[in-house]
């Protein structure tokens, strides 16, 4: 192929891509490591000890910042459209439920490996060492945060073909009765007050918002005019005001993200519905070559990115505290100022961690010719054995016996989905 037409097929593909799709969830991870360097504050008290705060959390408007700045139902409605779109091509080809599945959790287990690996080694050391095991608990469970998103993630996108065919057949009772669920979950969650009762919800939830992701992508949201659309992000955003002022649930809404609850279901609308307004100039604003080049330079690392910013963040906190001078104290003047360059720092860093790791979460999931694909039974098999660690952490938070378990369950379902030799 000549390099002429090769550049006509790219800008081709290109045409046909919803550029807006990228920009949005490159922006969302971009949001994400913003938050959490401005979540992590690390300094010395009176007697010299090393503390720990969340700066951001301080804030007194930080309750209603996250009624904009919490971006996962966006998230997950734009895993929506990727899934909705990528259904649609692998069943064109050929393709059937069981290759849609092992590419994805191909594309969770393989990238999430090595962090499990890091986490067992690092945790395993600092026992070894002496490592005080109050400021080790800390540490592990606030880098094994995010590891939330493997396990609901690939539980949603798992089960992609199946929405997508519901969606087909009735896209609003689908809609509905996932609400519905939602709600009748975060009711009985609220009147029992039991909170495991809201794990359900990892279902009903992100289920309900990655459906929002199909109706963007089939055009219900672009068909609708600026007001409409305008008027489903203010209805939504007025519901979620009534739970609130209700004292049903929190007006913070990342303590409203695990277990999910109905709010970011509502906040999935308004964000969905406001993307959509935005579409015509954010389209436009994609057709920059130097903003593309940024865009997909992110979307091309995006889980490992997602994955290793938090550990990155940790470790820049800490050896922040080795410079020969005084580190701003978290949360002053001077913190504030800094946080820029601890952006670049932590981005340079996590770039660097990126540029082998990357090939682990773009590397092709297609069978050579000559092989054959592990059946249904060890597809879905992998796909437990991934979801099984990050749900794991999900709620007993990461340890070194988790991180173990990880490691191994993790290389396991990697080599289950190996292709096979006729």
């Amino acid at each position: 192929m000549s390099t002429k037409t090769a550049v006509v097929d790219q800008h081709a593909a290109l045409a046909k891509r919803d550029l807006v799709v990228d920009l949005a969830r490159g922006a969302c991870i971009v949001l994400v490591v913003v938050a959490h360097i401005l979540m992590i504050g690390v300094g010395f008290d009176a007697d010299g000890q090393i503390v720990a705060s969340r700066p951001l959390e301080a804030q007194a408007w930080f309750d209603a910042a996250t009624w904009v700045g919490q971006i996962m139902p966006l998230f997950f409605a734009l895993g929506g459209f990727t899934a909705y779109t990528a259904w649609q091509s692998l069943r064109r080809r050929g393709g059937d439920s069981t290759d849609f599945v092992r590419g994805r959790v191909l594309r969770l287990a393989r990238p999430a490996l090595p962090l499990f690996m890091f986490f067992a080694v690092a945790l395993a050391v600092a026992t070894a060492i002496g490592v005080d095991p109050a400021m080790l608990d800390i540490v592990a469970t606030g880098v094994g945060s995010p590891l939330w998103f493997l396990s609901a993630f690939l539980l949603a996108q798992s089960f992609a073909p199946v929405m997508v065919r519901l969606h087909v057949a009735a896209p609003r009772a689908t809609l509905a009765v996932l609400f519905a669920c939602a709600v009748l979950v975060d009711a009985a969650r609220f009147i029992l007050g039991e909170v495991g009762i809201g794990l359900a919800n990892l279902v009903f939830v992100w289920f309900f918002v990655q459906q929002l992701g199909f109706w963007y992508a089939d055009g219900w949201f672009r068909a609708r005019r600026p007001w409409q659309l305008v008027a489903l992000a203010v209805v939504a955003y007025g519901l979620i005001a009534g739970i609130v002022a209700a004292g049903w649930l929190s007006p913070d809404m990342l303590r409203n993200l695990n277990p999910p609850t109905v709010p970011l279901a509502l906040l999935g609308i308004a964000q969905v519905a406001l993307l959509t307004l935005l579409h015509r100039p954010l389209a436009a604003l994609m057709q920059g070559r130097g903003l593309q080049r940024i865009v997909f330079l992110i979307g091309a690392r995006a889980m490992t990115i997602y994955l290793w910013h938090l550990p990155v963040i940790v470790a820049v906190a800490g050896l922040s505290l080795l410079l020969p001078f005084p580190v701003p104290e978290p949360a002053s003047p001077m913190w504030w100022a800094t946080r820029p360059v601890v952006f670049v720092a932590v981005l340079a860093v996590v770039f660097l961690i990126s540029m082998p790791l990357s090939r682990l979460e773009t590397a092709p999931t297609s069978i050579p010719e000559g092989m054959r694909r592990p059946d249904a039974a060890r597809t879905w098999f992998a796909a437990a054995l991934t979801f099984f660690p990050a749900f794991a952490v999900m709620n007993w938070f990461l340890d070194l016996p988790i991180a173990l378990i990880g490691t191994a369950s993790l290389a396991a379902a990697v080599l289950l989905l190996r292709p096979r030799r006729d």
